[in-house]
């Protein structure tokens, strides 16, 4: 994951040598920031959140990613990071 100004570009690739892309426009101000998740463990916290908006904190690139739901402060999930 690319995370800039306005936008969150999703990158994905395996073992066989195959690529995806994908660029989402997104509301965030700060400074850039690249880092890489297992996609299991996103699409876990995705599949089980039944909402179209998500909260993803991030401090930088080597930190732990708190997930959370707008408006819901019960749910709350912590993905560490992958090195590239």
């Amino acid at each position: 994951m690319v995370l800039s100004p306005g936008s969150l570009k999703i990158i994905s690739s395996n073992a066989e040598q195959e690529e995806a892309q994908e660029e989402i426009e997104v509301d965030y101000a700060g400074d850039s920031v690249d880092i890489g998740f297992n996609v299991t463990y996103l699409l876990d916290v995705l599949m089980n959140s039944a909402t179209d908006e998500i909260e993803l904190r991030l401090n930088d690139g080597n930190s732990s990613a708190l997930i959370t739901l707008p408006g819901n402060e019960r749910f709350k999930y912590v993905v560490m990071p992958m090195r590239i």
